[in-house]
């Protein structure tokens, strides 16, 4: 019995220890990023958020563009992923035939072993040609004088920028969501579904009535872990994304920036003082709104669980 103690209270104190440690690194990491950036934060303050000039000659920097390209391609990757990702799980759930549910499965979850890099040299050398003549090509034809479509369109067909980034994003992320989404919907009780069906339900009544209300909170949890991943993406970013500093208007297929391509192109490369304390801003303000991502996915999770109480 006393060893028994013993052991409880070491177990205790090693969970204890390593919930303390997770906190203390997400505090050292944001204190060391406000530090780093401090110079930055002193200088220019809040304009940092609103300029979008970018030059190290004079030492005047702006994160408007890569700010800008970061929320840009990750709103699109969702755009595309979460649809797909809910008909896969929905496909391996509920409509795929036994022999086919493992191999299926197991090659969607292929997708995310592999490297970024690769899918960045595959965005640059295959899908930008293709975005390029299929997409944005037709899209201008189409969209020709529109006020406001037309600019959304607009430029040269060279396969690079905002919306590649995006599509490439939304492949990358597609694995985990649609991964997420399968398992939950597979924790559902088959007697939950099986009554559903015995009434008379279809399968989209089914999974819109039955599996969704019952694995909201986990189907959150895949699109949050997907957008986490958009958010903080590099190379492949990096490789389709343009790298240009500048707006110089409103089309998806206008090369830009994003915070995580900003860094991997010149942080190796940047001098003590302004520069190097700009980019860590920006590292400032990713962190930022991977927080702010969090926040609200909770808020939402709570709405949802009181529009619950109401309605019961």
């Amino acid at each position: 019995m006393k060893t028994s103690r013993i052991a409880d209270q070491l177990f205790a104190f090693a969970a204890k220890g390593a919930a303390v440690l997770t906190l203390a690194m997400l505090v050292g990491i944001l204190l060391s990023l406000l530090a780093g950036a401090w110079p930055a934060i002193h200088q220019f303050g809040w304009h940092f958020f609103t300029s979008s000039v970018w030059d190290p000659v004079q030492n005047n920097y702006g994160g408007l563009v890569m700010i800008y390209g970061t929320l840009a391609t990750s709103i699109i990757a969702l755009l595309i992923a979460v649809p797909v990702s809910f008909g896969i799980a929905v496909f391996l759930t509920e409509l795929a035939p036994a022999w086919l549910k493992r191999p299926l499965g197991t090659a969607i979850e292929l997708l995310a072993a592999i490297p970024s890099i690769v899918y960045g040299m595959w965005g640059l050398l295959v899908l930008g040609p293709v975005l390029a003549s299929l997409v944005q090509q037709p899209l201008q034809g189409v969209f020709a004088g529109v006020p406001m479509l037309a600019s959304l369109v607009s430029g040269p067909p060279v396969g690079i920028g905002i919306f590649s980034a995006g599509v490439i994003l939304a492949i990358m992320i597609i694995p985990f969501i649609a991964s997420v989404m399968r398992d939950v919907f597979e924790v559902t009780p088959a007697l939950l579904k099986e009554s559903a069906y015995g009434l008379g339900s279809t399968t989209w009544e089914v999974v819109s009535k039955v599996v969704l209300p019952y694995t909201k909170t986990g189907v959150m949890g895949g699109v949050m872990l997907g957008l986490g991943r958009a958010l903080g993406e590099t190379m492949a970013v990096t490789f389709v994304i343009g790298n240009m500093n500048q707006l110089s208007s409103p089309s998806l297929f206008e090369a830009a920036n994003s915070i995580t391509s900003a860094l991997a192109n010149e942080f190796a490369e940047a001098g003590e003082g302004l520069h190097q304390a700009s980019l860590i801003y920006l590292g400032l303000v990713l962190f930022a709104i991977t927080t702010l991502v969090l926040a609200i996915s909770k808020l939402l999770l709570a709405q949802l669980k009181k529009s619950e109480g109401r309605a019961s």
